[in-house]
């Protein structure tokens, strides 16, 4: 038995020929999400680009040329179509309405900070959490009071 190989050689699968095991992907546990602000319903919303302006006239238009279609897909293709048609010059007009946009909406928002750097007044700091939100609490409040008077007159 001078040649004979050990077990544990003959039960090791040769390196070359074997077929490697992928590794069962990891599962990853979900990460915690931060809850997200509130938004603020006073915030001013932005401006609209001026494609957007060109699309408020055009879908006018297309709904007049064409009554009977109700997809809007395929009215926001025809109106980007149209628009990569148009020159600079033709353009122009929506541009401008836009840039006006903009700068009325530069103001309402920079009038909009100043007014929350000066601070919520306590009214509406109150005001944010909602009725409900203030009525589970004292209820959760007044459940357990209940429960544990509950558990004392059981024994």
């Amino acid at each position: 038995m001078k040649g004979a190989k050990s077990k544990s050689e003959s039960k090791k699968p040769d390196s070359r020929l074997s077929v490697k095991k992928r590794e069962a992907p990891k599962q990853k546990k979900a990460p915690v999400k931060k809850a997200k602000e509130a938004k603020d319903p006073n915030k001013p919303k932005r401006p609209a680009s001026a494609f957007f302006v060109f699309m408020e006239d055009f879908r006018k238009q297309y709904k007049e040329k064409h009554p009977n279609n109700k997809s809007v897909s395929v009215v926001g293709k025809a109106g980007g179509e149209k628009w990569k048609s148009m020159s600079e010059s033709e353009k122009a007009p929506f541009v401008a309405k836009a840039e006006k946009r903009k700068s009325e909406y530069d103001k309402t928002l920079q009038a909009y900070n100043k007014k929350l750097a000066e601070g919520k007044p306590e009214e509406e700091e109150e005001e944010d959490e909602s009725d409900k939100s203030k009525s589970e609490v004292h209820d959760d409040e007044d459940d357990d009071d209940d429960s544990g008077e509950d558990e004392d007159d059981d024994e």
